[in-house]
């Protein structure tokens, strides 16, 4: 899945379905002096980029990116009015969602525009910058340019909000000779919830875009690390003062009191019931007539409120420093993060530790993956089973807690590289390696297979399974998953076999219903709750749709397999394969994957017992938390309402506990960039 540290971004980077669909060889040809950007990430480069302008003072883009299989090949021209912004601007070609049509236009005082997922119309005095919702590198060039030219800084845009820029650092780049240069970090906030970083050079003219995917000069692609090493180390300086502000540290017991409470370990709700914190630690449970409190205890009171474990996100790719204020006011205080730049992974922990970055508790795999057109972006690349076993080695050095397998990894390496990983106590995970299925990964040694299309995949045809490492993983579920009886042999093997051997299953189901069910222009129930409170550039994102329908197929065809999928999660859950929750999204997605669940038959308390004491099992941390008992480490959410009859509660955070500090949920959503809470 498309990782979430790219995915606010290439939300306004690459469009979605439109109408008249441009093939990639009707797209316009770079001259040989237009500026080439190369699109690379530590797993090797993905695509390029040129711009170029034109002998009429046109601004001209192509772009081609393969992102393990999921292709974008889009092209661009515009003209600028008197001020500089657009005043044309059209882009064409195609992206995973399908075509990438989108046109904007103005004149006499007017602007209109249509892209692959809204139309509209505005007055408009020449001033404001269309942010178009998709199109090459360029057009961010465009903007960054325009923006670092205004006098304060700041531009409005179209179709609607408001852009700032901050520089933050510098970076002198292109070694001693003649490609060296100074170039300056722009953090602009008024794009994403968290400031985006934008490289620009000595002259404020564009430079370059890096974060996990980076968009670079072909004769700087060497530097991406370094760049993105010295953004990390200047957003930490802005996030440092928000870990002191946003905590409470209470010097007395705190005391939640009569509160409707979640006891995870027998998986049902108590009412009236208080809980008493001392020091980090939960000292006190019981109904709120036994429980007594000591005299100089503060008290919240919890009528109308319910109290539950620190919720966790099992698959959430870690952005930001921004994230961990996200995550914790929507209650979330423990995070897998199943796969990242490993040295941005530890340096957050560091700095957690250090009381310098607030944070939920992360709990990292170290993703591997083979050499190929199809590698993941950020994976550690073994090219022979000796190197994927010292990524092994390497992963248990560094702290984290597991090993995620990917699809171009040989599976002929998966034995010894597994062997060596449970040697050292790694859970192991992860997509299914090319060319084999789910449940010979499980015979392995998988300890859980990770997104739902790949259980399914153990009934794909072998057409499908020889190319999974690329868009077949997601296009065959899609064809193929309507027709797939769950009572066949393959089914039922592999849902017996995973529950015989306790294999875990992080579904993300919320990920695949953003993928199958809605059309481009739909806005997806996973963010529904969220309009309004976060950027206009954002939320057009939101309606980018599912992937596009193969022409022989359709919509209602994958909307068929989706519902397939669900019932396979319903199978699962019947049979006890052990379900912890997870989102591989932005990070907001997690309540809707709970609703999910309980669609599928699970009651609210077995729905968020896969986001609280599952995962603590998960990771061996079930003794210190995932459930509020005596002696457990107070991480805690109070939610206004009752999550037992109404699970969308969940979203309604009011105070949250991180290790026994106080949070106020408000007061992180709008630290994160949201302007309220969800609805």
């Amino acid at each position: 899945m498309q990782h979430k540290f790219v995915a606010g971004w290439l939300i306004s980077l690459f469009p979605s379905v439109s109408l008249a669909q441009v093939p990639a060889a009707d797209l316009y040809t770079p001259p040989a002096d237009g500026r080439h950007f190369i699109i690379e990430s530590t797993g090797g480069k993905h695509g390029d980029s040129w711009s170029w302008v034109a002998a009429d003072g046109t601004r001209m883009g192509r772009e081609g990116m393969n992102l393990r299989g999921q292709v974008w090949e889009v092209d661009y021209k515009g003209t600028s009015g008197s001020y500089g912004m657009p005043s044309a601007m059209t882009i064409r070609g195609i992206t995973p969602q399908g075509d990438a049509a989108e046109s904007f236009s103005a004149a006499g005082g007017s602007a209109k525009w249509r892209s692959p997922v809204d139309a509209g119309s505005t007055a408009y005095s020449g001033h404001a910058f269309y942010l178009p919702q998709g199109g090459p590198i360029d057009t961010n060039a465009w903007f960054l340019d325009r923006l670092l030219a205004a006098p304060d800084k700041s531009l409005d845009l179209l179709p609607g909000g408001r852009a700032h820029a901050v520089k933050l650092t510098s970076l002198e780049v292109g070694g001693s000779g003649a490609a060296k240069q100074t170039i300056n970090m722009w953090a602009v906030t008024g794009l994403n919830n968290s400031p985006t970083p934008m490289w620009a050079d000595a002259h404020d003219r564009f430079f370059a875009f890096t974060s996990g995917i980076g968009w670079l000069p072909e004769a700087y692609a060497g530097e991406q690390q370094r760049m993105e090493a010295a953004q990390a180390a200047a957003m930490a300086e802005q996030t440092a003062a928000l870990a002191s502000s946003l905590v409470k540290v209470p010097t007395e017991p705190v005391a939640f009191v009569d509160v409707r409470l979640f006891d995870a370990d027998v998986v049902r709700f108590v009412s009236h019931q208080t809980v008493l914190v001392d020091k980090g630690v939960i000292i006190a449970v019981g109904s709120a007539a036994s429980v007594k409190l000591p005299a100089r205890a503060r008290i919240i009171k919890g009528r109308g409120m319910t109290l539950v474990p620190g919720m966790w996100d099992c698959h959430m790719h870690v952005g930001d420093d921004y994230t961990g204020l996200q995550e914790l006011s929507m209650g979330i205080t423990s995070v897998r993060d199943p796969g990242n730049n490993d040295a941005l992974t530890i340096d957050r922990r560091t700095r957690a530790a250090a009381g310098q970055l607030l944070f939920p508790h992360v709990y990292p795999s170290s993703l591997i993956d083979g050499r190929g057109p199809y590698t993941a972006q950020v994976a550690n690349v073994a090219t022979s089973q000796e190197e994927a076993v010292a990524w092994v080695d390497k992963a248990k050095a560094n702290g984290f807690t597991g090993v995620k397998f990917y699809g171009t990894f040989n599976p002929d390496w998966l034995p010894a590289s597994i062997a060596e990983a449970h040697k050292l106590g790694l859970h192991v995970h992860g997509h299914i390696p090319a060319g084999i299925r789910p449940l010979d990964a499980i015979n392995d040694g998988y300890d859980e297979v990770t997104h739902i299309n790949w259980i399914i995949m153990q009934a794909m045809p072998d057409s499908v399974i020889a190319v999974s490492n690329g868009i077949m993983r997601f296009e065959g579920p899609g064809r193929y998953g309507k027709d797939v009886d769950l009572d066949g042999t393959p089914m039922k093997t592999i849902v017996a076999t995973m529950a015989s051997r306790h294999i875990y299953s992080d579904p993300t189901m919320v990920a695949f219903e953003g993928l199958y069910v809605p059309d481009n222009g739909d806005l997806s129930p996973a963010y529904a709750p969220f309009v309004g409170t976060l950027p206009p550039v954002t939320e057009r994102g939101f309606r980018t749709g599912g992937f596009a329908v193969p022409k022989d197929l359709t919509r209602a065809d994958y909307r068929a397999s989706w519902a397939k999928m669900l019932a396979l999660l319903t199978r699962m859950h019947e049979a006890g394969i052990p379900i912890v929750a997870g989102t591989d999204g932005a990070g907001i997605e997690l309540i809707r994957e709970l609703e999910i669940y309980t669609q599928t038959g699970f009651t609210p308390a077995e729905a968020l017992a896969a986001a609280t004491i599952v995962p603590a099992r998960l990771v061996g941390m079930e003794q210190h938390t995932g459930s509020i008992k005596v002696g457990k480490t107070a991480d805690l959410a109070l939610v206004q309402g009752d999550p037992s009859t109404h699970i969308t509660d969940l979203r309604q955070t009011r105070t949250v506990m991180l290790d026994g500090k106080i949070l106020d949920a408000d007061a992180l959503r709008r630290a994160a960039g949201y302007s309220g809470r969800p609805k």
